[in-house]
């Protein structure tokens, strides 16, 4: 890009900070999301739940409402101010986050889940399509690849805090709050982790908007102008080959990192007796270092293989990680060591963490300006509802139905791995060609839909 180009963009420190906040925001929605896998176990016996409406709450009833939301959210974002649309949703996540601790029924648990989805599907897209703004194309991937490392971050964080947390609250069995009364140790997590999401999102406020780049041939220079409904429609399904297999592949590898997020926990927690703050301070030092190793790698990966002329680089490096994740998947939840399936788990966790940064930055740069937020909803939209949706209850339903004994639950995590991982590689691979085409496309300039 020439230099001109380059200092029309915004300071790219000032960018840089923008990232990390977004980060740090990014970091507090999986913390409020994934605090419930840690919980499982304490929940399930004071709700008498099975496991199959267990993975109800961890999944469908965050991920339905978090991808229908997430599309006219994307279509206001196309157009509006996103900073402010970010910050309403950080403000309702984390309300709704403490709202769970406040359930006591499993339909009032599943609406408060509800509300943590609406909240949660006002970050994601808004913030890849500021970054468009804010970095020249050859960084973006980079930013985009930093902010969703924020999701191990906060896995992370979220089993060690909240880990710590239910440890120790446990011991009080039922803890008085002024306020709100006599509350379960879990109830309490909930709160705790919920509740500091609401200054943050006082902090994102403050963030500056950018200029919007990109935008269709006749409205270059000036404000976004809505695209018709039916003209987004028809540009996907003229290049629905492109989209199909990256939204499918990508959501098939995901399906097996959220049935892993959802049920590594019990999983220790059931086969060798840990503790959930055992398994907080261990599993969550392993999502830090391992995941975010990942997320990160992989555009370093991309870029290398960008440079060597494949440009359709982010896909080729998750495809290479679905079909390398299977053995150390597989390996790591059937042994019976717990050293050495924690020594499994290291490299199967940095390779199932590749897609997470790479896989929503490849869809930028085939997508124009003013449809970036919504494609970005659709892929949240297909990773959800494939991914956070059937991930977390195929584990479930195997263990229930299939292997019929709570303490197999390692046997159904095997199965997801061995299912989910060659499809995705398989789905990606077919569509590689397509991917490039529309890559030619968007190089050549979009004049119309």
């Amino acid at each position: 890009m020439p230099d001109t180009e380059q200092k029309d963009y915004p300071n790219q420190a000032y960018a840089w900070y923008v990232v990390g906040v977004l980060t740090v925001a990014y970091i507090f929605s999986f913390i409020d999301r994934q605090i419930l896998n840690l919980l499982v176990e304490p929940i399930r016996e004071d709700l008498q739940l099975s496991d199959t409406q267990i993975s109800l709450l961890q999944g469908i009833a965050f991920a339905l409402f978090y991808t229908l939301m997430g599309i006219p959210i994307a279509r206001l974002a196309d157009v509006a101010n996103r900073r402010s649309i970010i910050a309403a949703g950080v403000f309702l996540w984390s309300l709704m986050t403490a709202m769970c601790g406040l359930t006591k029924t499993f339909w009032q648990l599943f609406a408060a889940r509800i509300g943590v989805g609406v909240g949660e599907a006002a970050l994601s897209p808004p913030s890849y399509s500021l970054f468009t703004d804010y970095f020249p194309p050859g960084k973006v991937t980079r930013a985009i690849a930093v902010f969703t490392g924020g999701s191990f971050l906060g896995a992370g964080l979220a089993y060690i805090i909240g880990g710590t947390v239910v440890d120790y609250v446990a011991r009080l069995d039922v803890v008085s709050v002024p306020v709100f009364g006599e509350l379960r140790a879990w109830q309490l997590a909930f709160i705790v982790v919920g509740l500091p999401g609401v200054l943050l999102a006082l902090l994102i406020m403050t963030l500056r908007e950018p200029a919007r780049r990109g935008l269709l041939g006749d409205q270059q220079g000036s404000s976004p102008k809505g695209i018709p409904i039916k003209d987004v429609i028809g540009f996907l399904r003229n290049h629905r080959r492109t989209y199909g297999h990256h939204l499918i592949g990508v959501s098939m590898f995901v399906m097996l990192a959220y049935a892993i997020l959802a049920w590594t926990p019990a999983f220790f927690i059931r086969k060798y007796g840990w503790t959930p703050g055992e398994v907080g301070l261990v599993y969550g030092s392993m999502l830090l270092i391992f995941g975010t190793s990942g997320v990160v790698g992989a555009g370093w990966m991309a870029d290398a293989l960008r440079r060597r002329g494949y440009t359709d680089a982010n896909l080729r490096v998750i495809m290479i990680g679905a079909l390398c994740s299977v053995p150390f998947g597989i390996a790591a939840h059937l042994v019976n060591n717990v050293w050495l399936a924690l020594a499994l788990m290291a490299p199967f966790t940095f390779l199932w963490g590749l897609p997470h940064g790479i896989a929503p930055a490849a869809i930028q740069p085939v997508t124009p300006n003013q449809m970036r937020a919504q494609v970005s909803a659709l892929y949240l939209l297909s990773v959800n509802l494939i991914g956070l949706g059937i991930g977390p209850t195929f584990v479930a339903l195997l263990t229930d139905y299939v292997y019929g004994d709570t303490a197999l639950v390692g046997y159904s995590l095997a199965t997801v791995v061995a299912i989910s991982a060659p499809l995705s590689a398989l789905i990606l691979y077919t569509g590689l060609k397509y991917y490039r085409a529309s890559l030619a496309e968007a190089e050549r300039g979009w004049q119309e839909l």
